[in-house]
Order: C-alpha cells, then structure tokens, then sequence
C-alpha cells in the first residue's frame, strides 16, 4: 500500500515538473552592445542568467568582440548594429558604450521593438532622456539603467530600512567616492562617479523626499581639461542635506556613505566586506520643551544618543547579475524595473543642474520637482 503511494506521489512529482518547464517562458535572445570596459561584464553576467539567452556582442572593432566571446559560447561577434536589430530573436538589446552614443543606439533600439538595458547615464542631457522614456512607454518597451549599485545587497537593505522608517526621518546624507583615476576621455568626475551615488540617493529615499536644489564645485588641479574632483550638495523637500564628494585624484580608495536618521544612523562601507552595513542607534536628541524652562534653556540644551552599533547580515551576490535578472524578469513580467527610464532621467537631471552650478562657481541652482518617482 505504501510503495504504491509512494509510486503515484512520485508519478505526481515527475508531471508537475514537465508542467513547469513547459509553462516556463523560453529564454529572452540578448544582444550587448559595446566589448570595451563594461561590456564584457554584461557578457558574463548574460550567459550565467537563466532568462537570456546571449545572440550577439556587437563592437565596432570586430577582433576585441571575438576576444571577449572566446570559444565558450554560442553567441556571435558583430561589428554591425543593424545586423542585431534586424534578427527577429533578439528581443532585448544592453548597451554598453560611450554616454554620447547612447541616445542614437537606444532610440534605433526601441524603434525596432527592442527592450534596452543602458549603462549611466542614461543619455547626455535630459531633453534626449526624456525622449527616449516617451519612445519607451509608447512602444510599451522595457527602457532599464544599469545603476548597479542600487542591485547590491548593501543599498537593498539600506532601502528596506529606511522605506521602513527604520532610522526616522532622513537628516542628512553624507558620500565619498574617490579613488585614483581612471580619468575618462569624454566626461568629468561628476559625470563619471557621481550619477553611482545619486542614483542610490534616487533608489533608496522615500518618494516623499525629493531633491530641490544642487550646488557644486568643480576643480581641475592637474590640468586633465576636465574636473578631476567635485562636491556637491543637494537639498531635499524634506529639509535634509546630501552631500556628495567625488575624486580622482586621491592615493586611497573610499566608498562610504552616511544615512543619519531621527532614529538611527546607518554607514555603508562598501570597502569593508566584513561590515558593508553598520546600524548606528548614536544621535543627538533635543529635549522636550515640557522639561525645559527660559527660552535661552529650550535653545541650548540637547541630549547625546549613545547607543549600540548592529551589523546586520547581508547574503552575497554579484550586483551585476541582479540586474541581469530584473531586466530580464520585468521584460517577462512586462513591469517596470526598479531602476527604469525615469530614474535615470532624475539622475540627468541633478547633474545638469550640477554642471550649471559649478559653471556659476557654486551657485544654487534650483530643480523641478514635478517628475514622480
């Protein structure tokens, strides 16, 4: 009697599984765009998700796609664009090549129905942006940026946290992301680094708190033609102050950003494997009115929070193929990323505004407000 319960528990197994993988959607035909610095990541990263399938690595120079390719794959090199547009099983297209062609490969990608992952930024100025996020939604498209950092367990959680009101209500924000080199040929420092830390900013804080203001400060000390270090400062709705440094002169690596809270403070180290988040119950506490007397009291006295430090446990996986696997589950899902075409053209937005500033020698410049998140 039990073997024969057994045997039909076992039959029962087998058939479910033959439903699923019959029901499961076939893998999603991918092109990546661009076999220089990036690009060979999104290769990699393509061929270990289960829901693409990598058809093409389109360069301009025809021997470095063979090189990145190699003999491992079934994907094929191309120095041709219209040659990945034209193929009726590519539905998906990531891009991988300088900001300035972004606008022109993008557009040609979603007008030949192809859902398109873009590397930061989105485009070089925001006009362009925003037409490729209208082209996206009309042709009912996928438009993804790849702001990676926002797909590392550390910024998940830190998002999860303060969504949460898990460190109250944001007080400030504190960044530093400096390191030597490399100096690119195209962009400066604020284009190159900071849309990393404004695209967290974007990802993490509640819709409700919303950048209105930007000032920066650019400097140029080797001579590269082109700002090698920026800090910027951008005011949010809710009266908090960010603050962003960027460098690509420093001897040392940095990557910390600090979230204070009403609450709570967290530090995301991101140099630090063995404690990327560390939550701070430190802070300064003014007293309740009730117990204080004169006016000169109420304004002076304040109270030190010192508390426990909490190092939460954080899984370990590669940003790069979270992303991988968001782009392809809401081209699946026929859903918004997380991090879609809107983000990035809020990105754009705050470093246009930071460009003009630092043109005005640090003047406020200040923002629309009227693009939700």
């Amino acid at each position: 009697m039990f073997g024969c319960l057994y045997d039909w528990r076992l039959r029962k197994s087998r058939e479910e599984a033959v439903i699923r993988k019959r029901t499961k959607p076939p893998p999603i035909g991918l092109a990546v765009v661009g076999a220089g610095y990036w690009g060979p990541n999104l290769v990699r990263t393509a061929l270990a998700t289960p829901g693409f399938r990598l058809k093409w690595l389109c360069d301009l120079n025809l021997e470095r796609a063979r090189t990145v390719l190699g003999e491992q794959t079934t994907a094929q090199p191309t120095s041709a664009f219209d040659t990945v547009l034209d193929d009726r099983e590519v539905a998906a297209v990531a891009i991988a090549t300088p900001a300035a062609t972004h606008f022109e490969l993008v557009s040609a990608a979603l007008s030949a129905g192809k859902h398109v992952l873009v590397e930061k930024p989105l485009t070089a100025s925001t006009a362009e942006a925003a037409k490729l996020v209208a082209l996206a939604h009309e042709a009912q498209l996928v438009l993804m940026c790849d702001h990676t950092y926002c797909y590392t367990p550390a910024v998940r959680r830190v998002r999860e946290i303060i969504r949460g009101g898990g460190i109250g209500e944001i007080q400030f924000i504190d960044s530093v992301r400096i390191n030597l080199g490399l100096i690119q040929p195209d962009v400066d420092v604020l284009w190159d680094l900071a849309p990393h830390d404004l695209s967290v900013l974007d990802f993490v804080l509640p819709d409700h708190v919303v950048p209105v203001a930007v000032s920066a400060q650019t400097a140029d000390p080797i001579k590269a033609g082109r700002a090698c270090l920026g800090y910027l400062s951008v005011w949010m709705s809710s009266g908090a102050l960010a603050h962003l440094h960027v460098n690509w002169l420093s001897p040392t690596k940095i990557r910390t950003t600090v979230f204070g809270g009403s609450k709570q403070t967290i530090v995301w180290d991101d140099m630090n494997p063995a404690a990327r988040l560390a939550l701070h119950d430190r802070g300064v506490d003014r007293l309740p009115a009730g117990s204080l007397g004169t006016e000169e009291r109420r304004q002076a006295l304040i109270s030190y929070r010192i508390g426990d430090i909490r190092v939460p446990a954080l899984p370990e996986r590669e940003a790069l193929l979270s992303v991988m696997a968001e782009f392809a589950d809401s081209i699946t899902a026929q859903r918004r990323p997380l991090t879609d075409g809107t983000s990035g053209l809020r990105v754009l937005a705050l470093l246009e505004a930071a460009t003009q500033s630092a043109g005005r020698n640090g003047a406020r410049v200040l923002l629309r407000t009227g693009d939700d998140k």
